[in-house]
């Protein structure tokens, strides 16, 4: 059963229960901070881009979990499975950043003395901008990427989770749109070309319950010539309504049923994050293997916070099925796929 939600509401009724779960192919619902009644310190609002092409790879986040904030960025190396991660931590920003209520205006901008962010929106697209001193070795990170040809849908969900009325999730994931730009990192200079680079962006609001465990996994690419791309996770909160499992062709959302992430074991029974994955969906429409690259793995215990990290970076190799049936063969399409838990 997949929920669709069709008409524009607030996102939360007046006492901070969801108003509808589901999903959606855009954000048809309302944010607003105000309205949140599961804690001023509980809520957790963040924008993440992640751009890459078949060579490279750059994370770019900028959050705002109230009890403290986050500026990051990644660049991870595909070709020589290498990766390098800066994050600077802010204490008590309490909504301070500002981030936006919606994903389809407003701007992000934030400057201290070590980092310089923007996330904007202009006639082009969305420019993303970044400037990471002493990011590897002393050397600084920047980056000036402009992301345009956003597909006319994405997924959107509304989570509630049972354990807590007034917890929720609210998230848009925008997939394959198109990337050009330049980086330097390493001191070195590295290009993004629209014609073999893509981007994404995961933008998610809302108040989560205390410890939690997601999946999640996408890929943008090229399939039998055309733009195509696919979101899947699960794992927190109540997805009885919905899941957020969707293939994106030539920008089209074609919603798929439960994906499970079949990761292997290793001879004491841990997740063995490097060898090759499987991914099945109980409709029967998506079945690929997943073969690692890199792990871009953290851990991070800070008494009763604690981030456990696996973002493994791959190929992606298989057949999925369009909601007209069409079949489509995948062969090495670049994406990731992880597994984190959240005690936060």
């Amino acid at each position: 059963m997949q929920h669709e939600i069709s008409a524009p509401a607030p996102l939360l009724r007046d006492d901070g229960s969801l108003y509808e779960a589901g999903y959606a192919t855009y954000p048809i619902l309302i944010y607003d901070r105000s309205q949140v009644k599961g804690g001023k310190m509980r809520i957790k609002e963040w924008d993440y881009y992640l751009i890459y092409n078949d060579r490279y790879a750059v994370a770019l986040t900028c959050d705002d979990n109230s009890y403290m904030g986050m500026m990051s960025v990644s660049f991870i190396d595909l070709e020589k499975a290498q990766e390098t991660t800066k994050s600077i931590i802010l204490p008590l920003t309490r909504g301070k950043v500002d981030m936006p209520s919606s994903p389809q205006y407003g701007d992000v901008h934030f400057e201290n003395r070590r980092v310089k962010l923007s996330f904007t929106h202009e006639f082009e697209g969305r420019r993303l901008k970044v400037l990471m001193k002493r990011f590897k070795d002393k050397q600084d990170f920047e980056c000036d990427i402009l992301l345009t040809d956003e597909p006319r849908d994405s997924m959107v969900i509304a989570t509630p989770f049972s354990e807590k009325k007034t917890a929720f999730y609210y998230n848009q994931k925008t997939i394959a749109m198109r990337a050009s730009g330049t980086v330097w990192a390493y001191g070195k200079k590295y290009k993004f070309t629209p014609g073999n680079s893509y981007g994404l962006l995961d933008w998610g609001r809302g108040v989560w319950t205390y410890d939690n465990t997601w999946y999640w996994s996408a890929a943008q690419g090229q399939v039998n010539g055309k733009r195509f791309g696919f979101n899947l996770g699960y794992g927190f909160g109540d997805t009885s309504a919905a899941s957020e499992n969707m293939l994106f062709a030539e920008g089209i959302a074609h919603k798929l049923e439960e994906v499970s992430f079949n990761i292997p074991k290793d001879a004491a029974g841990r997740d063995d994050y490097m060898k090759p994955w499987t991914f099945t969906s109980s409709d029967g429409r998506l079945n690929l293997d997943f073969k690692p690259i890199i792990d871009r793995k953290s851990k991070t215990s800070l008494g009763i916070i604690m981030s456990d990290q696996h973002q493994v970076f791959g190929t992606f190799s298989g057949t999925v099925v369009l909601d007209n049936g069409e079949r489509l063969e995948l062969d090495k399409l670049t994406g990731f796929a992880e597994k984190v838990r959240n005690k936060w």
